[in-house]
C-alpha cells in the first residue's frame, strides 16, 4: 500500500537518508522519518510513501504511512501559506500585557501578580502582539499549535474560583 503526495508548483522537496526537506516561498521545513518503517521516493511531481521491506515491521509500517503522509502535506501547506492561531487576553480585574522576546512570551500583570508568566515559543514560530491580541503563525503546524498550548497552559488559574476569576488567554480563531 503506497500513498502518493502531490508536490505543488513553487515547492521543492529533497530526500537525503532519513531527512526530508520541504522548501517554498515562506521558508522551509525539515522532518525526520523512520527509514526502517517507511520507504520514500520522488517520482516526478509526487512523493511515494510506502512501507519498508522488513516483514517483522509490516503492521507498524502500514500505520505509519498515513500519518507521515498527512505530516508531509501539512509541511507543504505551511511553506505555501502560514498556519495561524489567534488568541485574546481577557482581563476583568487587572490589565494584562504581552511581550514576545526571542523564544519566550511574557504575560505581565495577570491577576495582579508581580512576576510575569512565561511561555516557550517552539521552533521558528513568530508572534505578533497587538494590544490584547496575539497572532501566532509559522510554517510548521506542530510548532504553532504547541506554542499556543504553552501560552494557554501558563495562563491557567489555580486555587481561585474560576466563576469569579475568568482572566486568561483564550483562542478566538484557529
Amino acid at each position: 500500500m503506497n500513498m502518493k503526495v502531490e508536490i505543488p508548483s513553487g515547492v521543492e522537496i529533497d530526500i537525503q537518508g532519513n531527512l526530508i526537506t520541504v522548501r517554498g516561498g515562506l521558508g522551509s521545513n525539515e522532518r525526520r522519518f523512520n527509514d526502517s518503517l517507511l520507504k520514500l521516493s520522488k517520482e516526478g511531481s509526487s512523493i511515494s510513501i510506502g512501507p519498508s521491506e522488513y516483514k517483522a515491521l509490516r503492521k507498524k509500517a502500514l500505520m505509519a504511512v498515513n500519518s507521515f503522509a498527512k505530516e508531509l502535506r501539512n509541511d507543504i501547506d505551511g511553506v505555501r501559506k502560514h498556519f495561524e492561531v489567534k488568541m485574546e487576553g481577557i482581563s476583568a480585574h487587572f490589565p494584562m500585557t504581552f511581550e514576545a522576546k526571542e523564544n519566550i512570551v511574557s504575560i505581565k500583570n495577570m491577576l495582579g501578580e508581580r512576576y510575569p508568566r512565561s511561555a516557550k515559543i517552539v521552533g521558528d514560530t513568530k508572534i505578533e502582539v497587538k494590544d490584547k491580541n496575539l497572532r501566532i503563525y509559522g510554517t510548521r503546524l506542530d510548532d504553532v499549535t504547541q506554542t499556543a498550548a504553552n501560552i494557554k497552559k501558563v495562563c491557567k488559574i489555580r486555587k481561585k474560583d474560576i466563576r469569579v476569576f475568568q482572566d486568561g488567554v483564550y483562542y478566538i480563531k484557529q
